[in-house]
């Protein structure tokens, strides 16, 4: 079985929609309904509004740690940092990992994305 698609609560969804609404069409991703993104694969990612009360994401703390994407070349890699720190997002310096390119950028909540290329013939888990 493969995953079709990815929840995601966002503390304030005026807050946080900027970063996706410009993260997601750079990675595939066509805006189908409100809060509601799919790829060409039909993976979709919704997003919706935490309670109130709850918890905020933290890195390190049960749960998602972070999810990952893999990008078809490091130009890739290259294109989505560069657009999204244009757009006044902050974005790390790419990571060279074994051979492999990848940026680690956060939503306004601190939920992390992975963007990486791996060069063919590398494993992508060790």
């Amino acid at each position: 079985m493969n995953p079709d698609h990815l929840s995601i609560l966002v503390s304030s969804l005026e807050t946080s929609m900027p970063f996706y609404d410009a993260l997601l069409p750079l990675m595939g991703f066509d805006k189908i309904r409100p809060h509601i993104w799919k790829n060409a694969d039909g993976f979709f990612i919704q997003l919706q509004q935490a309670h109130e009360g709850t918890s905020p994401y933290e890195r390190n703390g049960a749960g998602m740690n972070h999810i990952g994407f893999g990008a078809p070349d490091a130009k890739t890699v290259v294109l989505i940092r560069d657009r999204m720190g244009a757009l006044g997002f902050e974005v790390p310096d790419i990571q060279r990992l074994n051979g492999a390119s990848a940026i680690f950028m956060m939503d306004p909540d601190g939920i992390r994305f992975e963007i990486t290329y791996y060069p063919p013939g590398m494993h992508v888990v060790s």
